[in-house]
């Protein structure tokens, strides 16, 4: 026990140390952008802040800039008196700031961009390294092609609806060349166009133009996505192929009988290609009682089984379901890819684009809950830790982009609303006056801070909660089924 303790310990230190170094990292190359840009451009340095609010630690230093550790953990900033007045977020930093020269319009936008040019820069040197090492991705998803497409969706309010891929007319083997006219190169791809699509028909509810080629035939069709899931998000129901294997057989139930047995795989049933481990389950609900082909490898070797499915009650349900009597756990194939950095870099800030598009559009199903904040951030880094450092970088990558693009958004106390204001005075001929920017930037800090908070309180710290409690019921099940396993398990012989 204390050796598990220990080892728990051990990864949450791991994970914090990770999450300071990748998540701070990040911020600290922001701000080291606009800090030696503005040293570049002999401009003064007042401040080098990582966080907000007082300080864990200071320190000036003799070229007289103060060095500063804060502890609220949600951004950073570099305080140039000659650029922006500061005063809302932090205080009177400089009180000789208005006898400083003025500097030119060039060198503010330098400046300013200079945060969102390092993160850019930050993600091409990470992508650079998991381009040496590669990315590990799920061999069938890298491609457009459907493996199966779910006859049914299940709702969060428990109804089940016909798939709407299903309703549409497509079928396994069918591949889908755009969503909405943007083209598609993975199985993912699809998955997020649909996600943060906000289309509508006529009658209000989603709604999602694909094209897709059906047995050499060029097809278009129109599908309304349902929401599913505690998030809600928009699906169609279609997935990748995955092998499907026997995990467990529970006595006294028809596959017992008919001789399966554990690590079997599940090709077919009635001549029905299985494709993810639900297949069986939805299968068996529609044909009822009624007794079932299953096709299945065993060592390589194809057999075939007719079962009479048994009726049973369902513990959560509480109503009569069909079962065979075996436990299945649906396998993809990793693999690893090598994309050049460039491309890495290009497709994250696509994605964010599209994810911005789809936050502020008023007919998609995306809201600021959906989003992620410090707290959901550094959630993530934890998550990935622990299951591959590649995914951990990939992640990084993302975010460095994602801080780019939104850090150049023309929003007061954002680099892009600097920008915004040294361009407004560009072009009226004189600055704005202080006491108004110094307002419109304490209004934003306080938006910016609210909506912060908004993100974590309903949206991370619920998603973290939800999470938790499936992974508990998921190792649950794979306790369950390592158990059946040791029972299946034929005993040794007996040494002589």
């Amino acid at each position: 026990m204390s050796s598990e303790i220990l080892s728990s310990l051990l990864s949450n230190v791991w994970s914090i140390f990770l999450i300071v170094l990748f998540f701070g990292g990040s911020i600290f190359v922001h701000e080291l952008g606009h800090f030696l840009a503005a040293r570049r451009r002999g401009m003064k340095v007042s401040r080098f802040s990582i966080g907000f609010g007082p300080a864990i630690w200071s320190h000036t230093g003799k070229d007289g800039v103060e060095y500063r550790l804060n502890w609220l953990p949600l951004g950073g900033y570099v305080a140039l008196p000659q650029l922006a007045d500061l005063s809302g977020l932090e205080g009177e930093v400089d009180p000789d700031a208005a006898k400083l020269p003025p500097i030119s319009y060039s060198t503010k936008i330098i400046v300013f961009a200079a945060g969102a040019f390092f993160n850019v820069i930050f993600a091409f040197l990470l992508s650079s390294v998991l381009w040496v090492v590669g990315q590990p991705v799920v061999e069938e998803e890298q491609t457009t092609k459907v493996g199966f497409v779910h006859p049914t969706i299940d709702l969060p309010n428990g109804k089940v609806v016909d798939g709407p891929a299903y309703r549409a007319g497509l079928v396994s083997g069918d591949t889908i060349l755009t969503v909405d006219g943007k083209t598609v190169k993975t199985l993912n791809d699809i998955g997020q166009l649909v996600v943060l699509g906000s289309g509508r028909n006529a009658e209000g509810k989603p709604s999602v133009e694909i094209e897709f080629d059906h047995n050499g035939e060029h097809k278009r069709a129109t599908l309304t996505p349902e929401l599913v899931g505690a998030e809600e998000y928009r699906e169609i129901g279609i997935e990748p192929a995955a092998k499907v294997t026997i995990a467990g057989v529970q006595p006294g139930l028809p596959a017992e009988a008919a001789g399966l047995k554990f690590r079997d795989v599940i090709t077919h049933i009635d001549g029905q290609p299985v494709g993810y481990v639900g297949f069986i389950s939805d299968y068996l609900k529609a044909n009822g009682g009624k007794p079932v082909k299953l096709t299945y490898l065993r060592d390589d070797k194809s057999a075939e089984v007719t079962l009479a499915p048994t009726k049973v009650k369902d513990p959560e349900t509480k109503t009569d379901v069909y079962r065979l009597g075996v436990q299945l756990k649906g396998a993809l194939t990793l693999k690893t890819i090598r994309t050049p950095p460039w491309e890495q870099v290009w497709d994250k800030a696509v994605w964010t684009w599209r994810t911005l598009q789809s936050v502020l559009s008023p007919n998609s199903n995306i809201g600021l809950s959906k989003m992620s904040g410090p707290v959901g951030i550094a959630d993530k880094v934890h998550q990935f830790a622990q299951v591959d450092f590649r995914l951990l970088l990939w992640f990084v990558i993302f975010i460095n982009v994602n801080l780019a693009i939104f850090n150049l958004l023309p929003i007061p106390v954002l680099d892009g609303g600097h920008m915004a204001f040294a361009t407004i005075a560009k072009l009226r001929g004189r600055d704005l006056p202080i006491n108004v920017v110094a307002t419109i930037q304490s209004v934003f800090v306080v938006l910016l801070l609210s909506m912060m908070a908004y993100v974590t309180i309903f949206g991370d710290l619920p998603r973290m909660a939800r999470e938790s409690r499936e992974s508990k019921a998921a190792a649950q099940t794979r306790d369950a089924a390592a158990e059946q396993q040791k029972k299946d398990k034929p005993a040794e012989p007996a040494k002589p």
